[in-house]
């Protein structure tokens, strides 16, 4: 329905038929209170199959809150019934609907801008992925639905996405999400922090900390410290970085390094962390219940041996872990703030006890804070062998844990802001801690005490420590045998404290801690790395349960795991090995970071701007390093782990794409080389044969791109070359689709090429086109292949001029020329099910039925495309089950487009090197004979030559291949080429070339020239008479390769040259014809004329 002229057509009314590009009509205000007694009606919902509907809301004068309720401008106001404005009013179209319009401009105000439009407005749900945990993914009107013209229906359901839904469906879908119940999620305080300070917090604590600082006194303590800090921050800054680029997942440090550095090191190191992670809940549980043993020894009460009480209380323990683990999330966040605050009260309750001296504490070297203690303490005192870099790999582990946040990264309400901020606070915290320990234990405790009340300084002892100047005399230490002290009392911050039952209540919360968060990461890390499919067979641990998706398969299997190492007991050997199993992530996360920035993808692009790649890089560096100084064997061990395993994921190559930087660095790489090829002349010790092939689509002529691959295959380029011929507009949107799915044909078949199709009217045009733009730099075709034109005599003769023209093109442009011909052909797109349709579609889309196209030319050069096919709507559709038995000649020719594919057995390769072109003939067959399919062939060399000097000939031969360093099995010289060829087959070339003469000695002359004019491929008497010799070489070449070569598995032959302009087209194509008829597979060859081969160095 059409409004005034100047004015846009009425939107329609509600009850009739919509246009796809139309949004729901304001309602007339009248009707609306009636109907609702002001209040606006809820609209309907629809399921729209993944697109955003809009609805525009409708306008109630009574329930009308403001003018933005429906877009209106600010200046709207109302009263009652009516809306004023000095530009803006509402009026009836007469359609029963009230528009809002604009009295000077006539436009309708329906909601905001952008959202009464096709073309839709920046939306944040138009980037999301698929699987998009915070928000629907949204899909943006295509460009042809904005472009295209109006021949068919823009939208296959819905109205565009760009719009919005009204506040009632906006309402309802959050009460509707409420309903279901949401998953549980952690802020950065629950999530991050709390988890990292107290794995990062362990037992080291309050065991070793006092044994460390008696070793390598204060000052070295803090260096220790410091180092190991200076490691875990620059992981931490780094891991920021990442975890900002974009959002993150669950899967923590597999997530980060897999999508950052690609699916062979993420896969490689998400299975040894996740390992690690499981294994280091024995080791944390094994301290636990050494503890507990120990407590339960002092007291006389051990249930049968110490050995066996740890494996009971390590079982016991571990499956009490467990089943908070399972209960969920939420519990075991619980369960960690309590153990959180007990190990602060044990940290309060030592520093609270070092103000608090007692005089019975004295004798066991505790005096309080003392200048005299300090000074002593500063410098190191290594004993038993100890040194530097031994106390500082027993000290690194200790700070260890900053992943820990990390690791549940899919369980975090914003993990792009709470990794940074809780990863680099607990850091901070943590490491402060560590130092205040070290400051007040080296200022408060001696090294060695005896724990004697009756060790008191005496005026006969020449005594000059700090204990002395205190009242003590432990000289007799420095013989050994003391228990008490900084290097030997492990407890004596139970000793110092002001509570020590809270320090083993510390100890306890440490490693229960350390044990339940490693309990929770390994199956996290684990379920990401197998929803992956990194590694087949493990797709069974990828299943979630519940509301927040939890992977019980994985604690289950974390759990036995754990249980095996805990029912060992002795994990000093292990133990080394995880720590560089986290260490080597370390490594990774920061090297993930350097090579993001130094691939300089547009799409690196952290919000966290605090990080520098040379930083990363050292970060790196630097944990490889403590990777050996911890433990050199461990080191090389886990090293040899992530090869082995990154060897394998790259053998097994994936097929998953995350945009990591080692694409981004590849695509740099090739970038400079191929600019930098651009200034390096071409060498004839570097020529490779880089071959454009028209294959048409690739499934078409299997044979030819087979062949050619087998010569090309990391030598040179391929090029899969299509014309597609159209007689009506071009579509190049089927042609992106195809240009895809043909991709996927050959990277699936193994075939390292490139699919390149262009539109034309001809083959000929559009192999000159491709002729001329395919390639980059360097890395630009110089050898045209082509199938032979199997049935040619069949079809038109102008599509025979086009085919040989465009041989001349070819070589009108330097370019080498290749004919493949197999007696059967080449081209299987007629046959059932082998046409283009039977390309891979896209991965998630079913195709039940198939179009059955009928090819109007079967000749092999015919290029498959659309326009030689039955129309896809004409065509009638069958079953891809129903399978219609193949004629004879269909099943030998798909047999035959095959037989390149398979290994070739024993035989020859029979090079026919008649005419010298550069050496290309040679070349291609000694490239087949260094692959491995055709590795059991030889080469017999047949050559021209005279009967008196056949012997000299092939001396001469032997020598030039021989330099040029070329095996060869046999070399034939033929003295008989130039003898007359039998008459059968001088009959035979006669009836070949009858239809195609101009026989201009029958007609006038100006009649005759007037014919030629119109057929140029037609041949006159007189070129028949000139060029009779070469026509006879040609039949006797084809005598000889039956008489010589009829066994061969291949011939390469010399392709007789026609001079452009003298020998007409069907001459030409009657010569290759006869030359190459009823032969074995034949590839006629003629390079450009320039050198190939030298035997130069």
């Amino acid at each position: 329905m059409s409004g005034p002229p100047g004015q846009k057509p009425a939107l329609r009314a509600s009850g009739s038929p919509k246009s796809r590009f139309q949004v729901d009509v304001v309602m007339e205000a009248e009707r609306a209170e009636a109907s609702t007694g002001g209040r606006s009606p809820a609209p309907g919902t629809d399921d729209l199959k993944g697109r955003s509907r809009v609805v525009v809301g409708f306008l109630d004068p009574e329930g009308l809150g403001s003018a933005m309720d429906i877009g209106l401008p600010p200046d709207v106001s109302h009263n009652g019934d009516t809306v004023k404005s000095d530009s803006v009013s509402l009026h009836s179209t007469g359609t029963g609907h009230t528009h809002v319009s604009d009295s000077q401009s006539n436009t309708y105000y329906m909601r905001t801008f952008g959202h009464n439009t096709i073309d839709a407005v920046p939306n944040i749900d138009f980037y999301r992925n698929t699987a998009a945990a915070l928000g629907e993914k949204l899909i943006r009107p295509s460009l042809s639905e904005l472009h295209d013209e109006l021949d068919k229906e823009p939208f296959e359901d819905g109205l565009a996405n760009g719009e919005e839904p009204s506040a009632a469906e906006e309402a309802a879908a959050l009460a509707a999400k409420q309903a279901k119940g949401g998953t549980i999620k952690f802020g950065w305080v629950k999530g991050v922090l709390v988890r990292c300070m107290l794995n990062i917090w362990g037992v080291m604590l309050f065991i070793r900390m006092s044994w460390i600082v008696g070793q390598a006194g204060i000052g070295l303590t803090i260096a220790i410290i410091c180092m190991a800090t200076l490691v875990t921050t620059i992981t931490g800054l780094s891991t920021s970085a990442i975890a900002t680029n974009g959002f993150v997942r669950g899967g923590g440090a597999y997530y980060l390094i897999s999508r950052s550095l690609g699916p062979e090191f993420g896969g490689s190191i998400g299975l040894i962390f996740a390992f690690a992670n499981a294994v280091a809940v024995a080791m944390y549980v094994v301290g636990f219940a050494e503890t507990v043993v120990e407590m339960l020894n002092d007291v006389d009460a051990l249930m049968t041996d110490e050995l066996n009480d740890i494996r009971i209380v390590g079982t016991l323990t571990v499956i009490l872990l467990l089943g908070i683990s399972v209960a969920g999330m939420e519990w075991e966040a619980k369960a960690q703030i309590v153990l959180l605050i007990i190990l602060l009260g044990a940290i309060v309750n030592y520093f609270m006890g070092t103000f608090l001296t007692v005089e019975e504490k004295e004798p066991k070297g505790f005096f309080g804070y003392n200048s005299a203690i300090f000074l002593e303490n500063l410098g190191p005192d290594f004993r038993e062998e100890e040194s530097f870099f031994s106390v500082f790999a027993i000290f690194f582990p200790a700070a260890t844990g900053i992943l820990a946040g990390a690791n549940i990264s899919g369980d975090l309400t914003d993990p792009q802001s709470a990794i940074p901020k809780g990863t680099l606070l607990a850091i901070v915290i943590t490491g402060i801690t560590y130092i205040a320990v070290a400051l007040s234990t080296g200022a408060c405790i001696v090294r060695d005490a005896t724990g004697d009340l009756n060790d008191t300084v005496t005026d006969t002892v020449n005594c000059t420590d700090a204990a002395c100047t205190l009242g003590y005399d432990f000289s007799i230490c420095k013989e050994g045998g003391c228990q008490y002290g900084l290097i030997n009392d492990f407890q004596v911050m139970s000793l110092v404290s002001g509570f020590g039952p809270l320090i083993s209540a510390g100890i306890f919360s440490a490693t229960l801690s350390s044990a339940l968060a490693s309990l929770v990461s390994a199956p996290k890390v684990f379920q990401a790395l197998c929803k992956d499919n990194i590694y087949p067979g493990l797709g069974m641990f990828a299943k979630g349960y519940g509301k927040n998706n939890e992977p019980l398969r994985g604690y289950v299997l974390t759990f036995c795991i754990g249980l095996a190492f805990i029912l060992i007991a002795e994990l000093n050997i292990i133990a080394p090995i995880i720590s560089n199993f986290f260490l080597a992530s370390y490594a990774l996360i920061n090297f993930s970071v350097f090579h993001a920035s130094l691939a300089n993808s547009p799409g690196w692009r952290p919000s966290f701007k605090y990080y520098n790649k040379w930083v990363s890089l050292a970060g790196a560096v630097l944990c490889v390093v403590v990777m050996f100084v911890i433990n050199w064997w461990a080191a090389l061990v886990t090293l040899l782990i992530v090869l082995a395993l990154y060897i394998y994921v790259s053998y097994k190559k994936p097929d998953v794409n995350w945009g990591s930087s080692t694409q981004a660095l590849m695509f740099n790489q090739a970038l400079t080389h191929s600019i930098n090829l651009t200034g390096v002349e071409d060498h004839v010790k570097n020529f490779r044969p880089q071959c454009l092939v028209m294959t048409g689509y690739p499934t078409s002529r299997p044979a030819l791109a087979h062949l050619v691959h087998s010569f090309t295959k990391n030598v040179g380029l391929m090029v899969c070359g299509h014309i597609r011929t159209v007689t009506r507009r071009p579509n190049f949107k089927e042609l992106a689709q195809d240009h895809a799915r043909c991709q996927r044909w050959l990277h699936k078949k193994h075939i390292k090429a490139f699919y390149t199709p262009v539109f034309s009217d001809n083959l000929r045009h559009g192999t000159q086109v491709l002729l001329q733009a395919t390639g980059l730099g360097r890395l630009r075709p110089n050898t045209l292949v082509l199938g032979f034109k199997t049935n040619w005599s069949d079809g038109h003769m102008r599509d025979v001029d086009i085919y040989i023209n465009t041989i001349h093109d070819a070589f009108d442009l330097q370019f080498g020329v290749v004919i493949l011909r197999l007696q059967d052909g080449l081209d299987i797109s007629h046959i059932p099910g082998q046409d283009e349709s039977s390309l891979e579609k896209p991965a998630g889309t079913v195709a039940k039925e198939m179009p059955v196209t009928v090819s109007v030319a079967k000749d092999s050069d015919s290029d498959s495309c659309p326009s030689k096919t039955t129309s896809l709507q004409n065509s009638p559709m069958i079953s891809r089950d129903i399978k219609s038995p193949l004629s004879l000649r269909d099943q030998r020719l798909l047999d035959t487009s095959q037989q390149f594919r398979k290994k070739q057995g024993k035989g020859t390769i029979d090079v026919w090197w008649l005419f010298d072109d550069g050496g290309l003939t040679l070349l291609i067959p000694y490239l087949l004979t260094n692959k491995k399919k055709w590795g059991d062939c030889r080469i017999r060399v047949f050559i021209g030559g005279k009967i008196n000097r056949i012997d000299h000939d092939r001396r001469a031969m032997a020598t030039l291949l021989s330099r040029f360093r070329i095996d060869f099995s046999d070399i034939n010289v033929l003295g008989d080429i130039n003898t007359k060829p039998k008459k059968h087959n001088k009959l035979s070339f006669k009836e070949l070339i009858e239809p195609y003469r101009l026989k201009e000695d029958d007609m006038e002359q100006a009649e005759a020239e007037h014919l030629k004019a119109l057929e140029p491929w037609r041949i006159s008497d007189n070129e028949l008479e000139l060029y009779r010799a070469k026509t006879n070489r040609q039949i006797r070449l084809n005598e000889l390769l039956k008489e010589h070569s009829s066994s061969a598995k291949l011939i390469v032959m010399s392709l007789p040259l026609a001079r452009k302009g003298t020998i007409s087209s069907a001459l030409y194509m009657c010569w290759l014809e006869t030359l190459s008829r009823d032969l074995p597979p034949v590839l006629l060859v003629r390079g450009n004329h320039q050198s190939v081969l030298t035997f130069y160095s």
